[in-house]
């Protein structure tokens, strides 16, 4: 039987599909953004999806609701957004800003689970941040678990991800347990090549992209994110693996029944001749001055893929970088890809929203290296699953934010707006962005 999972601030899944893959049922995912929600009920079908806070929930709810019953929750792994300091001489975790961090806590220890994994920014790990990380590691300790100590920093870019992405992880089981390592750098990695300016040696932006279709060639793109076509070179050992063209593709996850002759998520961005002439003109591996977006260098890995801001914050849409071979930014495909996510996994329509998706994931093999070791922690024995699930509703990769709400019965999160009928200063902010950087149109 395989080991349960709980994902709490899902997302659209990045850990979800990490924790899947190395082995486990991942059987509730919690998370408030109802957009976000739909994506991962597209994704992992069988999963429950929980769109609440989690302020509101309590382990009996989480249990109750993903038909548990008495079985033991194996791990509770997640991202809790935080202030990460407060005041001088303040508890830090009592500050009412981290109180999203107390609840994963809670959560943990209601579930009693068997381990958990706290996923954050490099940040805490360094100034005021630091109170906050040791505190956070004392109040588990309160709570019945131990910490791998000392805690670390894992780079994406060495676990065979294209992308130089650094998180701190933190990893625990309850007192008494076997307790998880951090997993050692991968050694899958495409060809011999020296380390550049401190960055990782994964596989290249080229080995990530090179056999995708230029989107700009698609009508049907500028309307729509998919169309049928097929690749324009064979893949590379990376690219292969994430169109599901090899034996190990789906590690120890459930086979999807997908399409893989329609190339998805890859709406095109209608740029100005100035753009384009700039973009051309951008050495790889830089930042073009006007717009300041980076050039992916074809040859190493890519910077970090950011997810700028929702809408309590102004919405700000962080911007994709310029491809490294087509004068154009990039499509939430290219970026998906360059994230280690497998072509059958869709995110939401739009734009904003998708980049929105990914640059806010773990990515998915670091998190599978991550789960491997939680699975060697608990002492299990990986399965493969048998039989596949199909992917068969589409319609919930195009909902809004009140579309998305009203599909799950629950009320838009407080201070967010509806990218269609809500977010006029959002659009004027995008419009006059993309005006200085020479873009004719934001969708």
């Amino acid at each position: 039987m395989r080991p349960i999972g709980i994902d709490l601030f899902a997302g659209a899944g990045g850990l979800s599909l990490g924790f899947e893959q190395a082995g486990f049922d991942v059987a509730a995912a919690v998370e408030i953004d109802p957009v976000h929600c739909a994506v991962h009920k597209y994704n992992f079908p069988r999963t429950t999806v929980i769109p609440r806070s989690i302020e509101t929930l309590s382990g009996a709810d989480i249990v109750e609701a993903a038909g548990i019953g008495s079985r033991r929750v194996d791990c509770v792994f997640g991202g809790a957004p935080c202030q990460g300091f407060s005041l001088i001489g303040h508890r830090v975790l009592h500050d009412p800003r981290n109180r999203l961090v107390r609840d994963f806590l809670r959560i943990v220890s209601e579930l009693q689970a068997r381990t958990f994994v706290f996923e954050n920014v490099k940040g805490l790990t360094v100034g005021r941040h630091r109170a906050f990380l040791d505190e956070l590691v004392e109040e588990f300790s309160q709570i019945g678990y131990e910490v791998r100590v000392p805690w670390s920093v894992l780079n994406a870019g060495n676990f065979g991800t294209p992308q130089h992405r650094e998180r701190l992880i933190l990893l625990g089981a309850e007192k008494g347990a076997s307790l998880p390592d951090y997993p050692a750098p991968s050694t899958e990695i495409s060809g011999a090549r020296h380390r550049i300016g401190g960055l990782p040696d994964g596989p290249t932006c080229a080995e990530a992209l090179h056999d995708l279709p230029d989107a700009d060639g698609f009508e049907a793109l500028l309307h729509s994110d998919s169309v049928e076509t097929t690749p324009i070179t064979e893949p590379s050992r990376y690219a292969a693996k994430l169109r599901c063209l090899v034996n190990d593709a789906w590690h120890y996850g459930y086979i999807r029944e997908w399409n893989p002759t329609v190339l998805t998520s890859s709406a095109r961005t209608a740029h100005t001749d100035i753009s384009r002439r700039r973009f051309h003109e951008t050495v790889q591996g830089t930042v073009e001055p006007i717009s300041r977006f980076f050039k992916l260098p074809e040859g190493r890995v890519c910077n970090t893929l950011r997810a700028g801001t929702d809408g309590a914050r102004g919405a700000f849409t962080s911007p994709r970088p310029i491809h490294y071979k087509y004068d154009r930014c990039i499509t939430v495909r290219e970026m998906a890809r360059l994230h280690g996510f497998p072509d059958w996994f869709r995110f939401n329509a739009t734009k904003w929203h998708g980049a929105r998706q990914i640059g806010n994931a773990v990515p998915p093999p670091l998190a599978r290296a991550i789960a491997e070791q939680i699975m060697k922690a608990l002492d299990v024995t990986p399965t493969r699953p048998e039989g596949t699930i199909p992917l068969v509703n589409p319609a919930l990769l195009s909902f809004h934010l009140s579309d998305a709400a009203k599909y799950f019965g629950v009320d838009p999160p407080a201070n967010r707006r509806d990218r269609k009928s809500g977010t006029r200063k959002r659009k004027q902010i995008d419009i006059e962005r993309e005006r200085l950087a020479g873009l004719s149109t934001y969708a």
